[in-house]
């Protein structure tokens, strides 16, 4: 057999897109817009999440959703219809999540010169969107009770690199078998500044500790 030539890579092959994404930052902060990386499973309540806690937003900051999946446009009609605010869908055609040039173009359409909070509702799974940095002022993961609490070691990327975990779902926990202390250690192992709150979408209970939480959250931004 003949030698087979061996290439070392020292650059990463996420490098441009990170480039990319710090400048994406600081455009959003001269521009004074927060906006969120909404990471989750497919299924976890994302855009019932995002709903809820729209409407309790909704009279303090001006606030736009963009939606990203691999088709439809059934997430950002929902948005629009249930919230009134500004809503658009980005189709990644096949890709499973979206990077900071494609987050650029979805913000350049829903035209950011107006509005305090962009929700990015990223593609759901849990794996390709923790790999990409959106340019995001802030990364948020969405885990349901019905998952199990393994989920923290079994997808730590998403994990490590998350802001606040927000633990949905809370309503039915008398029927799976979901151990909240064995859940928020595992995500303090990987994560230990990461702030966990437990929710249901569906009942609202929670949902005003995530309302306090982003209204601070970008108050304290504004001031840096």
């Amino acid at each position: 057999m003949g030698e087979v030539k061996i290439i070392a890579v020292n650059r990463s092959a996420y490098a441009d897109n990170d480039l990319e994404a710090e400048a994406l930052r600081g455009y959003l902060k001269d521009k004074g817009t927060f906006l969120v990386n909404v990471m989750s499973s497919p299924g976890a309540g994302k855009t019932t999440t995002l709903t809820k806690l729209i409407n309790l937003l909704k009279n303090e900051l001006r606030i736009g959703v963009m939606e990203a999946d691999i088709d439809s446009d059934v997430d950002a009609l929902s948005i629009a219809k249930n919230t009134g605010v500004r809503s658009i869908q980005i189709h990644t055609s096949g890709m499973c999540h979206l990077d900071a040039g494609m987050t650029k173009s979805g913000l350049d359409e829903i035209d950011i010169s107006d509005l305090d909070l962009v929700f990015l509702e990223n593609v759901g799974n849990l794996v390709c969107p923790a790999e990409f940095d959106t340019g995001a002022s802030m990364d948020m993961v969405i885990l349901s009770i019905p998952e199990g609490d393994d989920k923290p070691l079994k997808y730590p990327l998403i994990f490590e690199k998350c802001d606040l975990v927000l633990i949905n779902k809370i309503d039915t926990i008398d029927y799976f078998d979901f151990n909240f202390e064995r859940c928020e250690k595992d995500i303090r192992w990987r994560n230990k500044n990461a702030t966990i709150i437990k929710i249901s979408a569906k009942t609202g209970e929670g949902i005003e500790d995530v309302k306090t939480y982003f209204i601070n959250k970008i108050q304290n931004w504004r001031k840096e």
